[in-house]
């Protein structure tokens, strides 16, 4: 496995850092990749994503994980929607002209904040084979009244949600009505008594390890199966 670190430019004034894991054997035009963004509390080190970076580089898949502005320049506070879209977009443009690497096939996916950006720009119309989200925000935390869903009728890609059962932000009772605003294929899997960051109480005797490889590999067998 090949590491690559590159800085990507989002506009004039900001590029962002992103490293990328090229597996042993990759072949451009007959292989995947997926990009991976992080949440709105961390950046792209955060043990999660690296996990599932190098997880899934060992699964054959080209993995390639970004940070976004703010984090990019050591700020807390997420950027506004159209620079985080933004952001997004170039990576995406970055994998696919890459000279070298650019793929047959590519999914977004992306850890909660994340992910639903990469859901705003699918919905916009950039095109991927897939949609993969590591709980999806499908509202403010304690507020299931404002549901994160208007833009989901315009997703044409078969989407991935990978959710803990005890996610405050995302009700599991309002996510399967939410999902009939989805037109193309959706497949739900639920971490039991998982919250937010896939956490579980000790008394499940389930370990993080235990979890995260549960994860890494309904991500893979999904994309396989989207794939073939």
């Amino acid at each position: 496995m090949r590491r690559l670190t590159r800085k990507i430019k989002v506009t004039a004034g900001i590029t962002v850092s992103s490293v990328w894991l090229v597996p042993d054997g990759y072949r451009p035009e007959k292989s995947t990749a997926i990009v991976i963004a992080h949440g709105a509390g961390n950046d792209m080190a955060s043990a999660f994503i690296s996990h599932m970076q190098r997880a899934l580089a060992r699964r054959g898949l080209l993995a390639v994980k970004f940070n976004f502005p703010y984090t990019e320049q050591g700020r807390r506070a997420p950027d506004r929607a159209p620079l985080l879209e933004a952001t997004w977009r170039a990576v995406v443009t970055a994998v696919r002209e890459d000279p070298r690497l650019a793929p047959g096939r590519l999914f977004l996916s992306g850890k909660s904040m994340g992910g639903r950006i990469a859901s705003h720009i699918a919905a916009a119309g950039e095109a991927c084979d897939g949609l993969v989200f590591f709980g999806y925000p499908l509202h403010p935390p304690n507020k299931p009244d404002k549901l994160r869903v208007e833009h989901w009728p315009q997703i044409k890609c078969p989407s991935l949600f990978i959710q803990g059962m005890r996610d405050t932000l995302c009700n599991i009772a309002l996510l399967k009505p939410a999902l009939k605003r989805l037109r193309a294929r959706k497949t739900v899997h639920l971490i039991d008594e998982g919250d937010h960051s896939f956490k579980v109480p000790k008394r499940t005797g389930r370990v993080e390890e235990e979890i995260r490889a549960e994860i890494v590999d309904v991500t893979a067998r999904w994309i396989e199966q989207v794939s073939a």
